[in-house]
């Protein structure tokens, strides 16, 4: 019985699905797909150059920045090969095994993200409510031992969710609704009682997202209430023009994931069209606008990068 089982593992193949479509179009749809993969990871990687590069940006709110486009250049790796794949070969099958480990990274990188908004919500903070202590606190080794707890924190939560998956049996269609694998999708095409597994998918996203969220909720809180306190109208707007950058972010990131929420909570006979465009916005749109928003909010970065394209 345990070989029969085994086998019936290995040969589990799911099927991913794109944007509705006929005809050629498939070969169309995939044009602006390769054009934000390209414009996300070029973006992503001249941001890493240049901080890399110029030790004036070895600043704490530059690091963090960098590590964001680490995740985003993570995130495009995992999820373009099977995007492009369908739009371009209209190959949709992928294994099992392939599956789980897609869906690891996706929900992984996108934790990690989540975590370094708020990193990046209490760099302003501090900046503004404390500025004098600001260069003791945001020391470069602490800055480092708060990216690796980041990553631990969300390494040991997400860790789980393959493996409960990973022993389940699929007895369904197995046509996934997306184009990448998540984890919701995976445990609603299995024929097991999926309890534990819903559970602890809404404790995963409580404990990191859902806990970030309301932290970056509050350090805002306490933003205005220190900006407030300036009586020059000039440094006022001056100290909120710093967080424009880091709201734009939070926005993009926080918005199409909670439009998916409420839809898949309360709209379930919700057009698919909008469920597929909103679930390619919560993963591809940060990676591709969040360069192009830095780059232009940030005098000091966007000077460097014009120095180095000049040169």
């Amino acid at each position: 019985m345990s070989a029969v089982n085994d086998t019936k593992l290995k040969s589990v193949i799911f099927l991913l699905t794109g944007l509705p479509s006929h005809g050629d179009a498939p070969l169309w749809i995939s044009i602006p797909f390769c054009f934000m993969n390209v414009i996300s990871i070029v973006g992503n990687s001249i941001i890493l150059f240049i901080v890399k590069t110029e030790p004036s940006l070895h600043q704490p709110i530059y690091i963090f920045l960098s590590m964001w486009a680490v995740a985003d250049l993570g995130i495009s790796i995992s999820t373009m090969p099977t995007i492009l794949d369908i739009y371009l070969f209209n190959s949709r099958e992928i294994s099992l095994n392939a599956c789980l480990a897609q869906l690891f990274f996706i929900h992984l990188l996108q934790c990690i993200e989540s975590s370094l908004l708020l990193l990046m919500a209490f760099d302003h903070f501090i900046a503004i409510y404390n500025p004098l202590r600001y260069a003791a606190i945001f020391i470069l080794p602490r800055i480092a031992k708060m990216g690796l707890l980041a990553v631990l924190r969300v390494m040991v939560i997400i860790l789980p969710l393959p493996f409960l998956l990973k022993w389940f049996q699929y007895c369904q269609a197995n046509v996934l609704f997306y184009s990448y694998c998540l984890h919701r999708e995976v445990m609603n095409m299995a024929c097991s009682d999926i309890t534990v597994n819903i559970i602890y998918g809404l404790f995963t996203k409580l404990l990191t997202m859902g806990l970030d969220l309301l932290l970056i909720f509050l350090s805002y809180v306490m933003i205005f209430k220190s900006v407030l306190r300036i009586t020059s109208y000039e440094e006022c707007l001056k100290a909120l023009n710093t967080c424009i950058s880091h709201l734009c972010a939070v926005l993009l990131f926080c918005t199409p994931d909670i439009s998916l929420t409420v839809i898949h909570s309360f709209e379930k006979d919700s057009s698919p069209l909008l469920q597929i465009l909103l679930g390619y916005m919560s993963l591809l749109l940060p990676s591709l606008i969040n360069p192009i928003v830095y780059s232009v909010k940030s005098k000091h970065l966007r000077v460097k990068i014009i120095r180095v394209f000049i040169k």
